[in-house]
């Protein structure tokens, strides 16, 4: 596999061009183009420096296999191959505020959560800067954006992966698609989800971008998150809580948990009670999550009674929350579920 010229910052650019003998203005029309989404053969670029960049780096590094689209809210699923031939996969959804896609930071994942559909190959390998800016890139220009009027207005880094288990590609990530003079995304309109990796959570919260940090925590006490989430016996709620103060106390951000609803596991009033006792007086909010369901882990979800009767009681107890509103459920909304599909059936079709 060739490198990935969308790795580089508009600095690393000019560099190149300089270093191919190139003018200067081509290191613009090079950037330009790549930021509008486009393929270096597509370039208005001097045939020998296309060929020469074609040598070196990838023409499409993610193009899109299929695209799905919901029938019920507009949601669309992306599945994206790589230059190698891996699958990953995104959606695009549409709120009153604008669009938000959500990408993969990784080509699978090796947290192991219980509920998600990324884990059940395990992680295959890290996506590079580039690779995960190409998801933008390519959904942008496919909804007629531009780099002046972007269709993609908001990014979640919650497709397959962890991102903070792939780290510096996905920080050099966050810096090449903040940067104003390229897709210009505003570091405030970009959420990170992490399963809780505490040493990487306290790292990034002196990176220097104080983007809306999401934690998946699902349960509130470490024995009901460790039947979830492998990583929970790795770090504790005590110390991921200890993480999320010492961001908010180097960004002034407030944070983010995640809560997923799961039938028989943590979705009582006994569960919402002590949820609520957990994060009282805390900076942060609570996203409710009606689970979306993977056949292949046989969790349930709850009713949307169930859910709503959860909310009340963390709202009674003075805690901000809200129940997600599910998207894309008849295209299999959920991380890792189209990718998994795809290559059962790929397999399937092989034995036969």
């Amino acid at each position: 596999m060739k490198k990935i010229l969308q790795d580089l910052s508009r600095g690393e650019i000019e560099k190149l061009v300089e270093t191919h003998g190139e003018k200067k203005y081509r290191a613009q029309q090079l950037y330009t183009g790549l930021m509008q989404g486009k393929k270096i053969s597509e370039l208005p670029l001097p045939a020998a420096f296309r060929e020469a960049l074609l040598s070196e780096y990838e023409d499409e590094p993610v193009r899109v296999r299929e695209v799905f689209s919901s029938q019920e809210d507009g949601t669309k699923k992306f599945l994206f191959e790589l230059a190698d031939g891996n699958l990953i996969e995104g959606v695009l959804m549409q709120y009153k505020y604008g669009a938000t896609q959500c990408v993969s930071t990784q080509a699978g994942c090796r947290m192991g959560c219980k509920f998600c559909a990324s884990t059940l190959g395990g992680l295959i390998r890290n996506l590079t800067a580039g690779e995960i800016l190409s998801q933008i890139l390519t959904v942008n220009r496919l909804q007629g954006g531009t780099t002046e009027k972007r269709a993609v207005k908001n990014v979640v880094l919650m497709g397959s992966g962890e991102p903070f288990d792939n780290y510096g590609e996905v920080v050099r990530f966050l810096r090449n698609a903040t940067a104003e003079d390229g897709i210009g995304i505003s570091i405030r309109n970009i959420s990170l989800s992490t399963c809780g990796l505490v040493p990487e959570m306290k790292r990034f919260a002196s990176e220097g971008l104080p983007l809306n940090l999401t934690v998946s925590l699902h349960a509130s006490s470490d024995e009901e998150r460790q039947r979830l989430m492998p990583v929970a016996r790795a770090y504790s709620i005590a110390q991921i809580l200890d993480a999320c103060a010492y961001y908010f106390e180097k960004t002034s951000r407030r944070y983010i948990f995640e809560y997923s609803l799961v039938a028989g596991e943590n979705c009582d009033e006994a569960h919402a009670l002590a949820l609520a006792r957990l994060l009282k007086g805390k900076p942060c909010h609570v996203n409710l999550i009606r689970l979306n369901e993977v056949k292949e882990r046989g969790l349930k979800t709850v009713t949307e009674k169930e859910a709503y009767r959860f909310l009340g009681v963390l709202e009674k107890n003075k805690i901000s929350a809200t129940l997600r509103r599910s998207m894309g459920g008849d295209i299999g909304g959920a991380c890792g579920q189209l990718r998994a599909s795809y290559l059962a059936e790929k397999e399937k079709i092989h034995e036969d």
